[in-house]
């Protein structure tokens, strides 16, 4: 699907696609509320093929609201502000404000809890979070449902029917998507499929074993799917087996802190697939004076190549077609300081830039020396300070410069309504790489050369020097934990990472590894070891008696 089609299709749909909201999981098994009620969306394959763009939609806008879309109606989710309900912005702010990399200088309720690692179960934001997820949840199931066998017989003929299966299987990925997320954040949760009873109905619990179990399932049977589409044969942003290779090599990396039991064959395994698919490749091409080849890959055209042939599953966003205040346009204005021209021109938002998210020094360490050298360590410092002493002052601590809504030719896309056209790489190849040769590293099944090989290709494009060619001064000797960690954090920096990454390692809770504001504190401190775990929210909770709370809330 090209890019200019999805992100229509996304728009286009929302007149008669799911417009209820959620206010509790004890309402997941009704089927979302419709203008236009299912018998009469689901008539032909272009019925489907608008409800499955909702359903690729839901990780992108917010709903009917004001977000700059030129609807009304209100948010998908209920209890949190249209545009901060974003799914990648909530799962971003998740992901980095409660680590080493990012801080938020908002007060908004609920902000600062991701810093002090003191949230509860009635944080805002991460009940938030949790609804939209399941939100996501709840249009996938809604749309396997209307796409049984039966009922694709009934409505449909010849190839259509081919179609509409494959679109089914693409909506079974985004479904163990949003469950996995669930998994890595909660644990546990409210668990409903398409074959669950509709109307009255409360989800029974399922465990973190058992949200692993049903996730690995669900993404092996894609992976042997005829339905689901071969690697790079899918129209752009849209999925294919290889998501679900790199999406299994995630999942088994993490396997250790999920289940108890380590999977790093698995896990290496499932990476090498990805890797050896023909045609992804590491963005190598840097674009003139405007970036550098890895800078390439955040840029408003980086659903063109070379940043496309890296990109194994976008997430896409469009300044015209596709807006909310979350996504992109929330990266982007929230490290832009909304005074500064020259910022605000780096970034590609001339008339935006919202002040508020910068690094910390751990961060900006974490290049060192290396800042000038190694293209990915893009900091603004004109009038930042590297410390932060106050968390509410956007000019304590360095601006971030790695989303930016230009092209490669250096043209600004947000325009008079200052939204992003940068698409958000979910997966993609440098992150599989890695993946591998930690597993290797981990004591996997593969080649330790080849590992050590991959990551060195990554520090090489860093580096600005020729790939496949040894360099004494850029390359690693040897692989260990603490490089392997160094190396995920230069590499995926501000990509929704490093929470996961900082558990697996051991150093997230961990009074061994500190960053400012950690737990509250400006030094940083350790904190309990319950926090590496968000709790479900108290609302759900209170409604569905089938919910075990996570120990500590």
């Amino acid at each position: 699907m090209n890019k200019f089609l999805i992100r229509g299709l996304v728009v286009a749909t929302t007149g008669f696609a799911l417009g209820t909201s959620l206010t509790s999981c004890g309402d997941l098994d009704l089927k979302p509320k419709y203008e236009t009620t299912p018998d009469k969306v689901y008539v032909d394959l272009n019925g489907y093929r608008s409800v499955l763009a909702k359903v690729y939609g839901g990780f992108a806008v917010t709903g009917l609201g004001s977000d700059d879309n030129g609807a009304s109606g209100g948010g998908d989710v209920g209890g949190i502000d249209e545009g901060t309900s974003d799914y990648i912005r909530q799962l971003w702010c998740a992901q980095e404000l409660s680590t080493d990399e990012a801080i938020l200088a908002w007060g908004d309720v609920g902000v600062r809890d991701w810093h002090n690692m003191n949230w509860t179960a009635s944080n805002p934001l991460i009940r938030g979070l949790y609804y939209r997820i399941y939100y996501e949840i709840a249009i996938a199931n809604e749309f396997i449902r209307e796409s049984s066998d039966d009922k694709l017989s009934a409505r449909l003929s010849g190839s259509d029917v081919a179609s509409a299966k494959r679109f089914r299987a693409e909506a079974r990925f985004l479904r163990a998507v949003a469950y996995m997320h669930v998994l890595d954040l909660y644990g546990g949760g409210p668990f409903v499929v398409e074959t669950d009873p509709t109307g009255a109905y409360t989800p029974p619990y399922r465990n973190r074993q058992e949200l692993f179990s049903y996730v690995e399932s669900e993404l092996l049977a894609l992976s042997n799917d005829a339905d689901f589409a071969e690697p790079k044969t899918n129209e752009y942003g849209r999925v294919d087996k290889a998501a679900a290779w790199g999406m299994l090599s995630r999942l088994y990396l993490n396997a250790q802190v999920y289940t108890g039991t380590q999977r790093n064959n698995d896990a290496a395994t499932y990476a090498k697939r990805v890797i050896d698919v023909p045609g992804y490749a590491l963005s190598t091409t840097a674009a003139g004076k405007v970036t550098s080849a890895y800078g390439r890959l955040f840029l408003a055209d980086n659903q063109t190549a070379p940043a496309r042939n890296e990109i194994i599953w976008p997430v896409t966003f469009d300044a015209n077609n596709t807006r909310s205040f979350g996504g992109t346009t929330f990266l982007v204005n929230g490290s832009t300081s909304s005074s500064n021209g020259n910022w605000k021109a780096k970034n590609g938002m001339p008339q935006g830039g919202w002040g508020g998210m910068r690094a910390t020094k751990n961060l900006v360490n974490l290049f060192g020396a290396d800042t000038v050298r190694d293209t990915r360590g893009r900091f603004w410092t004109d009038g930042q300070t590297l410390e932060i002493a106050d968390i509410g002052n956007f000019n304590e601590g360095y601006g971030v410069i790695k989303f930016r809504n230009v092209t490669s030719t250096g043209a600004a896309q947000g325009g008079s309504q200052s939204q992003s056209s940068v698409d958000y790489p979910m997966i993609r190849l440098a992150e599989v790489m890695l993946n591998y040769a930690e597993a290797v590293s981990r004591g996997g099944a593969g080649d330790a050369n080849l590992a050590l090989s991959y990551v060195n290709q990554i520090r090489r494009r860093a580096y600005s020097v020729p790939t496949t060619t040894p360099n004494t001064t850029v390359d690693l000797a040897a692989l260990s934990t603490n490089a392997l960690l160094d190396e995920r954090g230069r590499e995926l920096f501000w990509e929704a990472f490093r929470r996961t990454d900082l558990i697996r390692f051991g150093r997230f809770v961990e009074g061994t590894y500190l960053w400012p504001w950690k737990g509250g504190v400006k030094d940083g401190r350790g904190v309990e070891a319950f926090r590496a775990l968000y709790p479900l929210p108290a609302s759900d909770l209170s409604v569905n008696q089938n919910l075990k709370q996570n120990t500590g809330y």
